[in-house]
């Protein structure tokens, strides 16, 4: 038991310092070291760590990492972003667009890739319509977190939770809708009060961007055969979505759905099968893989009894209230994949939908608080750096904190009203 707690304690440190002085040593690498620590000495067999990784989970992952890198190499990201920018005629539109655009991909698609391929295309709207593209930025991080909390699929987090929780796919999506619109509200009455000048110009008085001349501009004009294989993945896609709603009917749940989908993207999308797993985010499975040993393992040591025992929460308000700040306050330490690895079997004392959801709402939305909050804003603003675009720690910071209280607020108030009426248990 001392072993495990000391493996367990300084897998997290290495998760928090990325990098420990003279330690070459970051996330995935911690996880994995302590993985195998917990296996060589002896805390349990080989056998025993293989049985506690959820391969559920993996698939999941595995299955909408396939799925995703055809759609990328089809150029749907691209084509989607160009399109819902080229509709903007004038600065307010084009951050609704935005946010929009970014909020209802990144709910069915991971928010991570959205944003690293929307992220180009934003910058060169924002040079065309000659408009400062810090707000826009800020506002493409932020929705991709708040649009991502809606489904099972939007963030890791939320995979981890479905899986573990056992909610249908349609059940959590309509749970959690109401507090990802009116989060997508707050932030856009957000971004409008922190930059009142940038959205108060006139608009310009040639007609705004073309499709064609955005994605020629972006580098991302599609040839022909491009053009086919969007034609054989977008069916793929939108049989996806159908699964994951209905699947459940004939005993299929999100994950088979996810993998089966990314079956089909590899027969069906007209890629090198090679191709599309040499774009599978390796890295990220083998980090998930050793958080799930070393937890497992160090709850079959009875290290997390003493946390069990002590840490109670409660169907009510306060444990609603309790999950939701403190996965806020925490993932801008350890991030919210390991939080939410923690603090599944602490609700699964006794299990609560309540409780699940509370912690996919709160480890989600915290993640605007700061850059370093969620993986999506780091993504966007090392993009818009490669673009010449520098967003500060405070111009982002400074929104964050208001739309994180906020949609916080929104998120504890709905959960409540959902449970007081019966929707939840």
């Amino acid at each position: 038991m001392l072993i495990a707690a000391i493996i367990l304690g300084l897998t997290y440190l290495g998760i928090i310092f990325t990098r420990l002085p003279r330690v070459n040593i970051d996330r995935p690498a911690a996880a994995l070291t302590g993985a195998v620590l917990m296996v060589l000495l002896g805390v349990v067999t080989t056998q025993q760590a293989l049985g506690m990784v959820d391969f559920h989970t993996l698939g999941l992952l595995f299955g909408m990492m396939l799925l995703i890198e055809a759609l990328r190499r089809a150029g749907f990201f691209t084509t989607l972003a160009a399109r819902s920018v080229a509709l903007a005629t004038n600065p307010k539109q084009l951050l609704w667009l935005v946010v929009v655009a970014t909020a209802v991909s990144s709910a069915f698609l991971v928010n991570d890739v959205v944003v690293l391929l929307f992220t180009p295309i934003v910058v060169t709207a924002c040079r065309q319509m000659r408009l400062n593209p810090v707000p826009y930025l800020i506002g493409e991080a932020m929705a991709s977190n708040v649009g991502s909390v809606a489904t099972i699929v939007g963030n890791p987090q939320n995979m981890l939770i479905g899986v573990a929780s056992g909610i249908s796919f349609s059940r959590f999506f309509i749970l959690l809708l109401p507090v990802a619109v009116l989060s997508v509200l707050v932030l856009v009455g957000a971004l409008r009060f922190f930059y009142r000048g940038a959205f108060s110009q006139a608009a310009p008085e040639t007609p705004l961007l073309e499709h064609r001349a955005l994605s020629v501009s972006s580098g991302h004009a599609m040839p022909a055969a491009q053009r086919r294989l969007l034609l054989w993945i977008l069916p793929i896609l939108g049989l996806t979505i159908l699964g994951f709603f209905v699947g459940h009917i004939w005993g299929l749940g999100v994950p088979m759905v996810a993998v089966l989908a990314g079956i089909a993207a590899v027969l069906f999308s007209g890629v090198k099968p090679s191709r599309l797993i040499q774009g599978i985010d390796w890295v990220l499975l083998l980090f998930f893989a050793g958080l799930f040993v070393v937890i497992g393992a160090a709850r079959q040591a009875g290290v997390l009894d003493f946390l069990l025992r002590r840490v109670t929460l409660e169907n009510d308000a306060f444990g609603i209230l309790s999950l939701h700040v403190s996965s806020t306050v925490i993932s801008q330490i350890v991030s919210n994949v390991p939080l939410t690895m923690l603090v599944i079997p602490l609700i699964q004392q006794s299990p609560s939908e309540l409780l699940y959801l509370s912690l996919a709402a709160g480890s989600t939305l915290g993640g605007n608080a700061t850059l370093l909050g969620a993986v999506a804003n780091i993504i966007v603003v090392e993009g818009a750096y490669k673009q010449g675009v520098e967003v500060k720690w405070w111009d982002f910071t400074r929104v964050g904190i208001v739309v994180t209280a906020l949609t916080l607020a929104i998120s504890i108030l709905v959960l409540l009203v959902e449970f007081k009426l019966g929707f939840l248990s």
